[in-house]
């Protein structure tokens, strides 16, 4: 027999899409992710996966943190997209997106956002293309109730589909872009 990839396999695992931002100075930026978990409870810790190539990824390396908010089931795609799509080497992300300076600096996009948190850069290990960013998390705010965004429902409701960059694309499907975030 042999060994064979069928990547939808990956869509079976349960993910949300989620904003991850980061500062370094007056440098503010944020990008689409859906590799986030929480990893322990005390301390409250957290892990994020981003890839190399992207401007949020070089940020959080300088600035040691990072925030992320937790979007809505009812999210567009024209905000998906605006951070999931698009580079902040090209585009001013946040200049089109509400969002508040939270306790370590870094920016909490508050559109279509269920919750937000912040969290110190403690460690992060390198996959190749990716790394993992593990974090403390030293600030929370639930903004409102709802249904957080899965990664399900952007594939099979809003049709999205996954762009390179992600840990999750599938390379058998037509990426909508290959620009860095």
């Amino acid at each position: 027999m042999t060994p064979f990839i069928d990547y939808k396999v990956f869509q079976n695992l349960s993910y949300g899409l989620y904003i991850l931002t980061s500062a370094e100075g007056e440098k503010k930026n944020g990008q689409i992710i859906n590799t986030a978990v929480q990893v322990t409870s005390d301390p409250p810790r957290v892990s994020v996966i981003v890839n190399k190539a992207n401007l949020t990824h070089d940020i959080i390396l300088r600035s040691n943190i990072f925030g992320l908010s937790v979007l809505d089931a009812e999210t567009p795609m024209t905000f998906i997209g605006l951070f999931g799509f698009r580079s902040g080497r090209d585009i001013d992300k946040l200049a089109k997106a509400n969002f508040k300076t939270g306790f370590t600096g870094c920016p909490l996009v508050l559109d279509h956002a269920l919750s937000v948190l912040e969290a110190e850069l403690i460690d992060h290990v390198s996959l190749g293309t990716h790394s993992i960013f593990i974090g403390t998390v030293v600030n929370t705010e639930v903004l409102r109730e709802g249904s957080p965004l899965t990664y399900q429902y952007y594939h099979e409701v809003l049709r999205g589909k996954s762009p390179p960059a992600a840990p999750t694309f599938d390379p058998t499907e037509r990426p909508q872009s290959s620009r860095s975030t």
